[in-house]
């Protein structure tokens, strides 16, 4: 996670811290206009409308709909055949996807676990959050902040330490402990290795004064490609870590296929970052000397203009020399864990806050591509002709022929909750399905401790929040099924290497990406680069739309919505909202409000402005066989203060009809117990009349044939 999350964290915690649908319509559509807190605007270039969430009374809606220690739907079942995870063997990378060892092949459905979770946390809450996490649908966690230091205690302990070169024991039991529990529920584990660690006296790093900048500790952020003590000290760090025999299950972290993936350092690219922070002006002469001198040899060994090579900040010449340099740090540390006997695959860093295509070369050097992308308020409105979204900066990380994985993405309103992010989940797992990427991870589960009564609202967490847990599961089940199928059309950007090197492209400036992305899978050519030898060639996939110029919309330029190549998803950002229509997923999100949807096998009509519905199937079959259906429903949720809870929940109002099998029941999580309840539904012409009203107190409801299958078993065991 960037910066913003640490400082967040830190100054929080510094401060304690039909007719009636009609005239519902009409009601809700009425107040829109109205100005209130929870207004946001939307660029005015991008077509859309400005957001108007209403000046509802947040008090009168039904609060403390689910408890943070129970999962108000269990989906558990995904997870089964993996007990314990790692049976499969080592996770490895085929091509463009990723499999174990048994072949197998792997997607993956995650979260990330941050900062005061995994160290506070005790340990009868770690085990009932692991199995919270499986009935959720995650199948991946990512362990996160394990070595900030703002994060205190941490890995090293107490902030009083001299060095970053000592474990400490009981804060690796609570490590390992987590990884225990969530084996034991078929999760698997990514770790990073270097997050927001800081080196300090002790570590013997050369010109520590120059970094240090009279603090106790110095950030190693873009010093690490130059200094070679640094490098050594991170070395040492990942023996102790990866070397770390786990308590309860006899195995040391590298030997673990539980553990999937590796991340060398969160966020600390040289090609867009923190290339500037080497620069003869920057007061760090010892590191600016190093950089220096290698800008001059790249220089003099290519032929290219010395005066160009070192300027960080400008395209053209110093993005290969950036590419190159940070490539020379990631294949010695690559050596170093392979040597140290880590099998599972490696990413060097993420690409993150803004990258252009050109940060792409030097994280081809890893097995994995890795994403990190945020976004914030009126997502679903963005016009992709004029704007990019949190998907469309996700899409263009994917090189062809690598896997992609996303460890972080999620949405904020300006440091608050965004009151539309519960439409994010939906939206991100069908468009993750559409482009074939292979793990998405929320960021995040939790950052603070995991125990009864502890929840405060956070930007930076779900595990407590009603409006982003209304549809994660649903976007798990949706994800990891498979219920979207992969895009059959592919697009393939192939720049030429001055097209890559000599602007700054991205999904920022580039029509081409964004229309691409909403209409078929995206992928990303590298060309031949003499002054990088290192970088393999792509080979273009055999069927591709080539695109070479990054400004060629594939969508008319006046549209108004995209439709994917096979005809599931569709986004219309005028009227800002997604629909999904599979046979096993049929959703909407947005501002559905005021309107009737139409799906294969469900009808919605609801009242509420922005919200989400999303009708699926979890035996199997198609929703019209179905007997096992969950309906996942979410609006607005906001907390009593900033700082406080409860949550209070926009109650979703309307109708739903879903055609589906006679004889099923309609029941309602418990709000607190997360039990299910029954409640009435009707059956007509085949189809099943549910109303929703704030009396429901739920989000997430299941239309089966419970009461059959209860009586038959009855039956059964009296007859016996």
């Amino acid at each position: 996670m960037s910066l913003r999350c640490s400082i967040s964290t830190a100054k929080r915690r510094e401060s304690l811290s039909s007719l009636w649908f009609t005239a519902l319509a009409a009601c809700c559509i009425s107040s829109i206009a109205i100005a209130s807190p929870w207004s946001a605007g939307v660029d005015e270039h991008s077509g859309s409308p400005t957001l108007k969430f209403g000046p509802d009374d947040h008090t009168a809606w039904p609060a403390d709909i689910m408890r943070s220690d129970t999962s108000p739907v269990d989906l558990s079942f995904l997870n089964a055949p993996e007990k314990p995870a790692g049976k499969r063997g080592f996770l490895k990378t085929r091509g463009d996807e990723l499999a174990f060892d048994d072949d197998t092949p792997a997607r993956f459905w995650g979260t990330n676990l941050t900062a005061y979770s995994l160290f506070g946390t005790p340990k009868a809450d770690v085990k009932k959050q692991a199995r919270r996490l499986s009935e959720l649908g995650f199948n991946l966690v990512r362990l996160h902040h394990h070595d900030s230091e703002w994060v205190n205690p941490n890995i090293f302990g107490d902030q009083n330490t001299s060095n970053t070169q000592t474990l400490n024991a009981d804060m690796l039991e609570k490590l390992d402990w987590w990884i225990k529990c969530l084996k034991d529920e078929g999760i698997y584990l990514w770790l990073d290795l270097h997050v927001g660690r800081r080196v300090r006296p002790g570590d013997a790093i050369r010109d520590f004064e120059e970094i240090r900048q009279g603090k106790p500790s110095a950030s190693l952020f873009g010093y690490n490609y130059v200094n070679d003590s640094i490098r050594d000290a991170m070395k040492r760090f990942d023996d102790m870590y990866l070397d770390h025999q786990n308590r309860f299950s006899g195995l040391r972290y590298k030997d673990d296929p539980a553990i999937v993936t590796l991340l060398m350092t969160n966020e600390n690219d040289l090609t867009n970052h923190f290339g500037n922070a080497l620069l003869p002006d920057k007061g760090v002469p010892g590191h600016s000397a190093i950089y220096m001198r290698e800008a001059e040899r790249f220089a003099a060994k290519y032929a290219l203009p010395k005066d160009r090579v070192w300027r960080s900040w400008e395209d053209g010449p110093s993005k290969l020399f950036l590419n190159d340099l940070e490539r020379r740090f990631d294949i010695d540390m690559i050596a170093h864990l392979r040597a140290l006997g880590v099998k599972a695959p490696i990413v060097t860093t993420s690409t993150w806050g803004s990258n252009p295509l050109s940060s792409l070369p030097a994280l081809t050097v890893g097995d994995i591509i890795d994403v990190h992308s945020y976004g914030g308020v009126g997502e679903l409105e963005k016009n992709p002709i004029y704007g990019a979204n949190l998907v469309h900066w996700i899409a263009a990380a994917q090189v062809v022929g690598k896997p992609l994985t996303v460890t972080e993405w999620g949405v904020d309103s300006h440091g608050s909750l965004a009151p539309d992010r519960q439409d994010m989940p939906l939206y991100i797992a069908g468009s993750a399905s559409m482009q074939g990427w292979d793990a998405v991870m929320f960021y995040a589960y939790s950052q603070e401790v995991l125990t009864d009564g502890s929840s405060t609202p956070s930007i930076y967490q779900a595990y407590d929040d009603p409006a982003l847990l209304a549809s994660l599961p649903a976007a798990a089940l949706l994800y990891r099924q498979g219920h979207v199928k992969e895009a059959s059309t592919r697009y393939v950007f192939e720049p030429s290497k001055e097209m890559l090197f000599d602007q700054p492209i991205s999904a920022a400036n580039s029509i081409a990406l964004r229309t691409a992305s909403e209409r078929g899978r995206l992928v990303i050519a590298m060309p031949r680069v003499p002054e990088l030898p290192w970088l393999d060639e792509s080979v273009v996939p055999p069927g591709g739309k080539i695109i070479h110029d990054p400004q060629q919309s594939q969508i008319p330029t006046n549209s108004s919505e995209v439709v994917s190549d096979s005809g599931e998803l569709r986004r219309n950002w005028a009227e800002g909202t997604f629909t999904i229509n599979t046979p096993r997923t049929q959703a909407a999100m947005g501002w559905i409000g005021g309107k009737t949807i139409t799906l294969a096998d469900v009808e919605m009509a609801v009242g509420t402005r922005n919200s989400v519905v999303a009708v699926q199937s979890l035996d199997g079959s198609p929703i019209g066989q179905s007997r096992k259906i969950m309906i996942s429903l979410g609006a607005r949720s906001v907390p009593r203060a900033e700082n406080s809870l409860p949550f209070y929940s926009e109650p979703v109002e309307g109708r739903i009809l879903v055609s589906a099998p006679p004889g099923l029941n309609l029941r309602a999580s418990e709000p607190g117990s997360g039990k299910l309840r029954r409640i009435a539904a009707s059956y007509k012409d085949g189809r099943y009349i549910l109303a929703l009203d704030r009396s429901l107190r739920s989000s997430w409801l299941l239309l089966d044939g419970y009461q059959q299958e209860r009586g038959q078993a009855e039956r059964n065991a009296k007859h016996h």
